[in-house]
């Protein structure tokens, strides 16, 4: 079995525009994966561990399975960690155990970027940002990706600093203009796109008089926009099982699985005036073929590092 940590993910230079690649396969080919709903753990307010297997059949490696372990501690630096284990689903052989954050950040961010561009009005150009970490930092550089010669205006909220850090490090795309706003009313309103990246919110952001017409949020981390499941037009979700049990699920106007739109089994956006709600839980589906792609490029790496776990050899080994 291999080691993959951190920094043999980040040597491999991803592209983002890989990531958008790899995500969309997988919700294009959604019906043939096994995903389980994850398990959620949350030992007190404001920490989790999730815990979310699943088994796909992978364009270079066939089928895999695997299981990763995401934690959330708010002292801890990083906030969230994560790991994740894959095998080989035919076999049984255990293939590599693997640092997650870098995959974790990059499918969540390309998942965001995916929704904007499916769900988006036609032609948006303005953005708001808040919870200004690593995922909405993967989030924009994947969709600046997408819509590289598009001028987009993106106000940022203001906290900690972190607005300037941000604007900081896109400051090498022309095409971006920023802005710092004082509260999250401002932020949305005016936005025709909402990309929250907090991970915790203790009641929601704003009143429902600061969506306009034609706005899409997309809450990476589900938390803060509870008001809008009541009067949005469509809500939309990678996975069903993982947002059913939502306390507003029943009075959603209209919901559909992102995977269905893209099958054309379901209706996305109809017109520029519609709210729409993208609910990304965060699938394990798209960690398992990042890992998978991952394991495929480094397989063949002298650097990646051999680990015995010791396992008994006997049959009868108690």
């Amino acid at each position: 079995m291999k080691l993959v940590t951190y920094e043999d993910i980040r040597k491999l230079n991803i592209a983002p525009g890989d990531c958008y690649q790899w995500v969309s396969e997988m919700i294009a080919d959604k019906k043939s994966v096994d995903l389980p709903a994850k398990i959620s753990m949350k030992p007190f307010d404001g920490v989790f561990c999730n815990v979310m297997p699943c088994i796909i059949s992978n364009s270079v490696l066939g089928r895999i399975g695997g299981v990763k372990i995401v934690t959330r501690y708010p002292e801890r630096i990083p906030s969230l960690d994560s790991k994740l284990l894959l095998f080989d689903a035919d076999s049984g052989e255990f293939l590599a155990l693997m640092d997650a954050n870098w995959i974790t950040a990059m499918r969540t961010g390309a998942v965001a970027a995916h929704s904007i561009m499916l769900f988006g009005k036609k032609n948006f150009s303005e953005i708001g940002m808040l919870g200004l970490g690593n995922t909405a930092r993967a989030a924009l550089l994947v969709l600046t990706d997408v819509i590289a010669d598009r001028e987009v205006k993106i106000k940022l909220l203001k906290y900690k600093g972190q607005e300037e850090a941000f604007a900081q490090r896109f400051s090498g795309y022309p095409n971006l203009q920023f802005t710092y706003v004082e509260d999250s009313g401002k932020l949305v309103r005016g936005s025709e796109v909402i990309i929250s990246a907090a991970t915790y919110f203790e009641q929601d952001i704003c009143s429902d008089d600061c969506f306009d017409e034609g706005i899409l949020v997309v809450p990476i981390h589900t938390r803060g926009f509870s008001n809008c499941d009541l009067f949005f037009d469509k809500v939309y979700a990678d996975d069903y099982s993982h947002v059913k049990h939502f306390k507003n699920f029943s009075k959603f106007r209209s919901f559909a699985e992102v995977s269905d739109v893209v099958a054309g089994n379901a209706v996305g956006r109809e017109n520029d005036k519609e709210r729409i709600l993208a609910y990304n839980i965060g699938v394990s589906m798209h960690d398992i073929n990042f890992a998978a792609h991952i394991y495929q490029l480094l397989k063949d790496e002298s650097g990646m590092i051999d680990i015995d776990m010791k396992e008994p050899v006997n049959k009868f080994w108690i």
